[in-house]
C-alpha cells in the first residue's frame, strides 16, 4: 500500500474485534475529486431506507445537492464559518431532519434516534464503497429549516459532507490538518456499558 493510501486509514485501537468496515471508517475534512455518481447516492439513500425505525414511522427526510448546483450552494451557505472553511471541497452536501410528529399526532420521542440509524445504515454502504460521511453539527438549524421550507412540526438534525477518500492533505490549513492526523480515541466500555443498574463514576470513590 502507498503512503497516499495509508492516509486514507486511521489506527484504530479497539479493545474486541470488530469489522473493518467500521473500525476504517472516520469523518476526513478532505475528500477525492471523483464524483459522487446519482447510482452512489441511490445505493446510500436505499441504504437508508432500510433502517429500523419506532413502529416502521420512517420520520427521515433527506435534502442533498451535489457541487455546482445550486441545491448544494443553499446548504453550504447554513453551514458554520468553520465547517465552511473546509467543507466546499466534498462532492455531495446533505441535510437530515426528521418529523417530530407520529402519523396520528403524538410526539416521536424516537425519531432522532431513527434518522441516526438511517444515517448509520447511509454511513456503513458508503465504507463498503470507498466513500466517506463526515456528520456536521455545526450548521444553522433556523437558517436549513426556512431555506429548505420545512414545516413547523420537523426539525433539523446534521448536516454531512459526502465523497471517496481521498485528496491531498496539505491542501488543508495546518489547523485542520493536524485534526485530520489527531489518533482516534473512544471511551472505554465500562464507562458506558452497565450490566445492572447505572452508576455515575463521578460519584464513586475509588476506595469502593
Amino acid at each position: 500500500m502507498s503512503d497516499k493510501k495509508n492516509e486514507l486509514l486511521k489506527e484504530t485501537p479497539t479493545d474486541h474485534k470488530i469489522h473493518d468496515l467500521i473500525k476504517n471508517r472516520w469523518s476526513p475534512r478532505k475528500f477525492a475529486d471523483t464524483p459522487v455518481s446519482d447510482t452512489d447516492l441511490q445505493s446510500l439513500f436505499e441504504a437508508g431506507r432500510w433502517a429500523a425505525s419506532s413502529n416502521n414511522f420512517q420520520p427521515w427526510k433527506i435534502v442533498w445537492g451535489k457541487k455546482g448546483s445550486e441545491t448544494y450552494d443553499r446548504i453550504y451557505e447554513t453551514l458554520a464559518e468553520f465547517n465552511q472553511g473546509w467543507a466546499d471541497n466534498a462532492p455531495v452536501l446533505l441535510l437530515g431532519a426528521y418529523d417530530k410528529k407520529t402519523p396520528d399526532g403524538k410526539d416521536n420521542f424516537h425519531a432522532l434516534h431513527d434518522l441516526g440509524m438511517f444515517a448509520a445504515n447511509m454511513t456503513i454502504q458508503a465504507q463498503s464503497m470507498g466513500i466517506a460521511m463526515h456528520q456536521m453539527a455545526g450548521f444553522d438549524h433556523e437558517k436549513a429549516h426556512k431555506t429548505f421550507k420545512f414545516p413547523e412540526d420537523h426539525h433539523m438534525a446534521t448536516a454531512i459532507a459526502v465523497g471517496y477518500y481521498g485528496g491531498e492533505m496539505d491542501d488543508l490549513s495546518g489547523d485542520l490538518k493536524k485534526e485530520e492526523k489527531k489518533d482516534r480515541q473512544r471511551k472505554k466500555q465500562d464507562e458506558f456499558v452497565f450490566n445492572g443498574n447505572y452508576v455515575d463514576r463521578a460519584d464513586v470513590s475509588e476506595d469502593k
